[in-house]
């Protein structure tokens, strides 16, 4: 991107933050079990308001009076899967902007059906590593697990693929993360390689995007990269000071809830 394209972007970021912080929007997150206390914790930290809610019994129910809905498949389980779609299917329903993770959905059959099913009630963002991303467009990846072996620029055009065929936002996210919505794209630079030493960093983020997705529903685009740019300075600036990944990761809360009124335009990392 331009300089000149790049400016208003970081101003637009800027502007979204302090919608977050304003607005404290309910973010619904059934997300897996090894994340749920990392990813609230981010939520809050950025300044909106996280709700654990994934049984079946009420989550379609609460869907509908959530600022934004973030589904994550990294503890995948039929129950789990059930209340997954009806949940999806009521924020679509509702005009509720969901933010689908698909973490390491190409694993087994049993992921790969059920992403396959969620994919078809039109996330409005999907988050994933590279390795993920890669896979979700039919390549062949060399992801492990939830491990992603692929670089983020591998991944750049089956990101661009997938976001023109769904009509979505895609994001990949690794050592310089890319979003797309199939016309406009961006890198993202920051972070830290202490992220991925820390559980839970990717699932976190996916809880973030939907903090801004909250605030930006026409625009799902500019609310994936406000939140990416929110994470990576916060990488940044908790990685300068840590000793390792048990300080890293409460150093980056803290440097999440301690981001300043304009710090997105002073210090973009928008490339």
């Amino acid at each position: 991107m331009t300089h000149s394209d790049i400016t208003p972007l970081a101003h637009q970021s800027q502007a979204l933050l302090a919608a977050v912080r304003h607005d404290a929007p309910l973010v619904q997150c059934l997300t897996n079990f090894v994340s749920m206390n990392y990813a609230a914790n981010a939520v809050l930290a950025i300044g909106a308001s996280p709700a654990m809610v994934h049984a079946e019994e009420e989550a379609p129910e609460f869907a509908r009076f959530a600022g934004a809905v973030v589904i994550n498949i990294g503890t995948l389980s039929s129950p789990w899967l059930r209340s997954m779609l009806l949940t999806a299917q009521s924020a679509v329903e509702s005009g509720t902007p969901w933010v689908l993770d698909p973490v390491a959905h190409h694993a087994t059959a049993f992921r790969r059906d059920a992403i396959q099913r969620l994919l078809d009630l039109e996330p409005a963002i999907i988050r994933g590593n590279a390795s993920e991303i890669i896979a979700l467009a039919g390549g062949h990846s060399a992801g492990k697990g939830v491990d992603a072996r692929d670089a983020v620029a591998q991944a750049e055009q089956s990101a661009h693929d997938i976001a023109a065929r769904r009509r979505t936002v895609v994001a990949v996210t690794g050592e310089v993360d890319y979003v797309t919505d199939g016309t406009r794209a961006v890198r993202i630079a920051g972070g830290s390689p202490l992220m991925p030493r820390v559980t839970a960093t990717g699932c976190a983020l996916s809880a973030v995007v939907g903090a801004f997705a909250a605030v930006a529903k026409d625009d799902a685009y500019a609310a994936a990269v406000a939140a990416l740019s929110c994470f990576g300075l916060a990488g940044e600036r908790a990685a300068a000071h840590a000793d390792g990944p048990g300080s890293f990761a409460w150093r980056f809360l803290d440097a999440l809830a301690a981001l300043d009124a304009d710090c997105l335009t002073r210090e973009s990392p928008l490339r």
